[in-house]
């Protein structure tokens, strides 16, 4: 039966291509109405998963629904209530930015000049150039209008903040948190994690074309790791201890261990400062990805 609270829902999602890495039996739920992230490296299998949702490519086995709609036999119906900006957008470059939108507009058949002037407003949009005169943030801006104008029911992000300016980008995240109140639910990919833990309640973090968890942000940034800076300390050799960097005159990790045996093996050590707290994000994902960044 299919699930109507899922925006999308994925069982054993499967693409491959000959020898070369595609995705492997992913499978995970996006609820109705949330923000959610897709994390990974580059080359980890996000855009694959994304265009097999979209059709673009064809999945080697099993299957995915969209809005409550399988994504092969109601590919037609589901494409005109979705919005979707790739990680790198390509229009013809000799069209001005006013056609293209018009354009996406009109290949839907439907009058979007209200919403895709608010947006282009808000964007900060040229409409009077042509795309070759575009950076790729302004052509990013330019994908973004032309994939909300119509006010899809799902949004599917490729990437999207990669090339734009700190402004837009917060910009293009309040846009999505107004259409998201309104109902719309949002899937983004994205590398980026400070943005995916600032707007995103739940991710799946997916490495090598393997789905490696799925949960809320704050049960994925839970460890009993710590995070140690020792001032007056070049080195050290101690189990649990992971990520060592050094500098100057100080020592930082990631620490698996006991703090005691932490504690036991600094004390003849003569140190100046010592540091220990939660680790960062960034740190804690590093774990998922291993060495992929």
């Amino acid at each position: 039966m299919k699930n109507m609270q899922k925006a999308i829902d994925i069982h054993s999602l499967t693409k491959t291509y000959g020898h070369n890495r595609g995705i492997d039996n992913v499978s995970f739920s996006v609820d109705r109405g949330e923000i959610f992230g897709f994390l990974g490296p580059n080359g980890a299998g996000k855009s694959t998963t994304i265009r097999c949702l979209l059709g673009l490519i064809r999945p080697t086995g099993g299957s995915a629904e969209m809005l409550g709609m399988d994504i092969l036999t109601h590919h037609r119906d589901i494409m005109k209530r979705v919005g979707y900006m790739p990680s790198e957008t390509q229009f013809y470059t000799l069209m001005k930015v006013s056609d293209v939108i018009k354009f996406a507009a009109d290949v839907r058949g439907l009058d979007c000049r209200e919403e895709a002037a608010k947006l282009c407003e808000r964007l900060k949009v040229d409409t009077n150039k042509r795309v070759e005169e575009l950076s790729l943030g302004n052509r990013k801006k330019v994908g973004i209008v032309c994939a909300m104008q119509h006010k899809p029911e799902l949004f599917l992000f490729d990437e999207p903040t990669s090339g734009l300016d700190p402004l837009i980008q917060a910009e293009f995240f309040e846009l999505v948190r107004e259409y998201v109140a309104d109902g719309t639910t949002c899937f983004l990919s994205s590398h980026v994690l400070s943005e995916v833990k600032k707007y995103c309640g739940r991710a799946a973090i997916i490495k090598e074309g393997k789905l490696v968890a799925t949960d809320t942000i704050e049960n994925l940034a839970h460890t009993n790791a710590k995070s140690v800076r020792i001032v007056g300390l070049q080195d050290i050799s101690l189990d649990g201890a992971e990520k060592i960097t050094r500098h100057d005159n100080a020592v930082e990790f990631i620490y698996n261990g006991k703090i005691n045996a932490l504690l036991a093996a600094l004390h003849d050590k003569d140190i100046t400062d010592l540091t220990i707290e939660e680790p960062s994000l960034d740190d804690v994902f590093m774990h998922y990805y291993g060495t992929d960044e």
